[in-house]
């Protein structure tokens, strides 16, 4: 089989229609700032829009359909290979939690001129590391560059995810459920932790929750865990048995039948999928 070629790093300034082709969704993380304009899409059958000032991230291998832009749209964006990526993420505790926020919250909102900036700028030097090809030691520069690159990014996003964490913690008892699940859901798996923690009873929580979403608490709690084992397996550098105790599972064994309850194949198994 022929394997083909993608570019570590691709570096675009886009305007009106441009075409996000499977391919690059599928193999390339996308940061995309807009300058101008919008840019509308379905992310998990949800529709949503990135406008005029603000930041878009989607994972390579996005659900993402129905792309369009709007008349006037202006972007830079910054294209960045899965693999390369994810073999130079700095620290894995902060990613878990950074990858999961932005894999429900695209869109982000940047409170100043000075993030933009930083974002931008971001962009431009992670491509010029990139093209500096006679450095002597290329590679290695580049790695680094990739690591602040990403460092960058989390600090914008942790900027963003406080923000909001706390715009809901005035919200409904459904909102603070949903910001306690995206804090906790790496180890806690039981509709009681997060029905305690609201003084609320679990039969209730579930009711509020198929209210509000049509699914129960207990799906929600499902939905994150799978996400959160699926982030963990992906990571080469952690065993099994690393997953299940950074899970607070009690066994290696439990944990093996959890994920094969949830992703129908054992977490071996999966991971081999993966390659």
């Amino acid at each position: 089989m022929t394997k083909i070629f993608f570019h570590k790093i691709v570096f675009l300034e886009i305007k009106d229609s441009f075409a996000f082709t499977e391919s690059i969704l599928k193999q390339y993380h996308t940061h995309l700032f807009c300058h101008r304009g919008s840019i509308k899409f379905l992310f998990n059958d949800e529709p949503m829009t990135c406008k005029a000032g603000q930041f878009l991230f989607w994972f390579a291998e996005s659900r993402l359909i129905q792309i369009q832009t709007s008349k006037g749209f202006k972007a830079t964006v910054l294209l960045v290979e899965k693999d390369f990526l994810t073999d130079n993420i700095p620290d894995q505790g902060w990613s878990i939690n950074a990858q999961l926020h932005s894999r429900v919250f695209p869109v982000k909102n940047l409170a100043t001129i000075e993030e933009k900036e930083r974002i931008l700028n971001n962009f431009k030097w992670i491509n010029q590391r990139f093209e500096e090809t006679q450095h002597r030691f290329y590679h290695e520069a580049l790695n680094l560059q990739m690591r602040i690159f990403i460092l960058e990014m989390w600090h914008t996003f942790a900027n963003e995810y406080e923000q909001r964490r706390h715009s809901l913690q005035s919200g409904t008892l459904y909102q603070q459920f949903i910001n306690l699940l995206r804090q906790h859901s790496l180890t806690q798996r039981q509709v009681q932790y997060y029905s305690n923690s609201l003084n609320i009873t679990p039969k209730y929580l579930n009711h509020l929750c198929k209210i509000h979403s049509g699914v129960t608490a207990s799906a929600w709690i499902q939905r994150h865990a799978k996400e959160r084992i699926i982030l963990l397996l992906e990571n080469r550098n952690l065993n099994i048995s690393e997953i299940a105790d950074e899970m607070h599972f009690s066994s290696r064994s439990f944990f093996t039948r959890y994920v094969k309850k949830l992703l129908g194949a054992t977490p071996g198994a999966f991971r081999e999928r993966l390659v």
